[in-house]
């Protein structure tokens, strides 16, 4: 774990995973599901150190965590999205940048939306990737996102239905937003390789084969963009 300051000045910890050769190594800003920083989101960040980038997961939770829908819930909506991507968010992209000469932003579910949000607040992102998550789209002001942007979606999502991801689509283009979008025929949460088998959401499936091809994907882009 690590300490960061906000824009504001208050600290925020994270959890840093770092390559074989952290300097100088490109790094990502990893956004946490509903659940908090938890294992499989530590793992994420693992995953992207492996490939070479120095990847840190803010605490949104301050600490707090669960496995349980209604609790994560009750977490998730007593997040401020605004501050969460406006100064957590950007606090941590700004630390990394102090340390990579570029810096990216990753999120899954809840952190795929804060992703968005954040691509309109810190314009030292210089690229990011969603990942079957996006906020109402009232709250996008997409002529503010400048970095390239990739996204992931699940053509039977019934937490984000896939007409949203359509109506985003149009908007990003409205406003000249350079996006590459792919689209699975999967359920929400598809590359979370714990929402399978017993005690998992019902609407939500792990996909050993699509999450393959979306990650093969959001390393080569972030590979292309980032170095």
């Amino acid at each position: 774990m690590v300490t960061f300051q906000r824009p504001d000045g208050k600290a925020v910890q994270g959890y840093l995973a770092e390559p074989a050769q952290p300097n100088g190594a490109p790094a990502i800003v990893v956004i946490q599901e509903w659940w908090g920083l938890n294992d499989q989101i530590r793992g994420v960040a693992d995953r992207l150190a492996l490939a070479g980038f120095q990847a840190l997961v803010p605490d949104l939770y301050r600490g707090k965590a669960t496995v349980e829908q209604e609790e994560a819930h009750h977490l998730m909506t007593g997040l401020d999205f605004g501050d969460a991507a406006g100064q957590d968010i950007r606090g941590a992209v700004q630390y990394l940048k102090t340390r990579a000469p570029k810096v990216g932003v990753t999120g899954f579910c809840m952190g795929g939306a804060l992703t968005l949000l954040a691509l309109t607040q810190s314009p030292e992102i210089d690229a990011g990737v969603v990942w079957y998550g996006c906020p109402p789209l009232e709250y996008i002001d997409a002529t503010k996102i400048t970095a390239p942007l990739q996204g992931h979606w699940a053509t039977q999502d019934e937490f984000f239905k896939i007409d949203t991801i359509d109506a985003l689509q149009e908007k990003l283009t409205a406003a000249g937003v350079g996006f590459d979008f792919h689209r699975y025929l999967a359920h929400h949460a598809f590359a979370n390789e714990t929402a399978a088998g017993p005690g998992r959401i019902p609407a939500t499936q792990y996909d050993a084969v699509w999450a393959q091809q979306a990650w093969d994907r959001t390393l080569r882009f972030f590979g292309k963009h980032l170095g």
